[in-house]
């Protein structure tokens, strides 16, 4: 070997060497970017979260703790969190080992439907209340109204106690199961099938009016010709936005060739506090959804079966169209106005034939972006009409 090349192999091995270390050096100290479209659920509750009691209320005014079970007996915390400005519409979750666990209404044949924290790999935890003797009493869900499951403590001889969200300064919500899909199973969850979703919303006049079949007697898919005491007669609900002078304007969906159908709020059992919002197309009642959007406000549209599109706007003076968007979020409720040339919001409203009122929101199940798809349509909230 020639001795510039020995000189050539002393004098660049300690350079490499050094450019190897700070290559390393920086590696460490700059990790790979992390992927944008990877997104983490972060499971405890925020420091600003508002927490939420969950009783059940004994008929002398009592209240009983409900708590998550597992098979071993050991229980833990049920909750409603309050994570926004809105409390109408809150999630109910149980707190197992650091982690919020969702709470379901689960499909089932026997006469009530059993409500469970569904955790990873397919853990269940029972939903009990606890009373003063330490008897452990079911929470179920004892009957169906449109959308809304009605959830009870049932103690050993069959009565009721209704189950409530209580707040830090005395505020009561009703816990119900809530429901989107007409259908019995909403979602299969861990190999479970989903009924209803559990959630604290405000208290509704009258719901608990209702008839439940004889004790034992089980669920029957036979339909009887013999009307009961919760067969209802159905009510449409007519669909404004209201002007900052209180008129009201009609709230349409439009085809892409300009054809005009109606938009209402469709009441399908006595309950009138969660309803579908409907457009009405050619015999065809048309789900009404937000889509996801990169805009700055989100679609408001109805979606066909086929996946066609129809946009929902307001109807103003001289036929003037304004947009119907979602605007702004508030935990799961996402705001629905119409919005003038000038940038004016007008409130979306559903109104009953009696003059009962309801707010047209925005309803949001998951803490996920999107919903669900429909036809290939990112769903971003389910359009409501609910009392506020």
């Amino acid at each position: 070997m020639k001795k510039s090349s020995i000189y050539f192999s002393k004098t660049l091995y300690p350079f490499l060497f050094i450019l190897g270390f700070l290559f390393i050096f920086s590696a460490c100290n700059n990790p790979p970017k992390e992927d944008k479209n990877k997104t983490e659920a972060k499971e405890e509750a925020k420091a600003d979260d508002i927490i939420w009691n969950i009783k059940a209320i004994h008929p002398d005014g009592s209240s009983l703790d409900v708590k998550a079970f597992n098979k071993e007996g050991k229980t833990f915390e049920i909750k409603a969190i309050q994570n926004s400005d809105q409390d109408s519409f809150l999630d109910v979750k149980a707190f197992v080992d650091g982690k919020k666990i969702p709470v379901k209404v689960l499909v089932s044949d026997d006469q009530y439907s059993p409500v469970k924290a569904i955790a990873k790999g397919g853990v269940t935890y029972d939903i009990k209340a606890i009373n003063a003797e330490g008897e452990k009493l079911d929470i179920k869900g004892v009957v169906r109204f449109g959308n809304i499951v009605l959830m009870k403590a049932i103690n050993k001889k069959g009565e009721f106690y209704g189950v409530k969200a209580v707040s830090p300064t005395g505020q009561l919500n009703d816990v119900k199961g809530i429901k989107i899909n007409i259908k019995d199973t909403e979602m299969n969850l861990k190999g479970f099938r989903v009924h209803a979703h559990v959630k604290a919303m405000h208290p509704a006049a009258n719901e608990d009016d209702f008839k439940v079949p004889p004790k034992g007697k089980k669920k029957t898919k036979k339909k009887s010709k013999k009307k009961s005491k919760n067969d209802f007669k159905r009510i449409i609900w007519n669909v404004k936005a209201v002007t900052a002078e209180g008129k009201n304007l009609d709230v349409k969906a439009f085809d892409a060739d300009g054809n005009i159908f109606d938009v209402k709020a469709t009441q399908d059992s006595k309950q009138h506090s969660f309803m579908n919002i409907k457009a009405f197309v050619k015999g065809h009642e048309l789900p009404v959804k937000i889509l996801d959007s990169e805009d700055e406000y989100s679609p408001v549209t109805a979606i066909a079966r086929d996946g066609k599109i129809y946009e929902i706007k307001a109807i103003g003076e001289g036929d003037v169209k304004f947009d119907v968007k979602g605007i702004s979020r508030s935990g799961n409720i996402v705001h629905v106005k119409a919005i003038t040339a000038t940038g004016e919001f007008y409130g979306v409203k559903a109104f009953a034939p009696d003059g009962k009122l309801n707010d047209v929101k925005g309803i949001k199940i998951f803490e996920r972006k999107t919903e669900l798809k429909i036809q290939g349509n990112p769903v971003y909230a389910h359009l409501k009409a609910i009392k506020q």
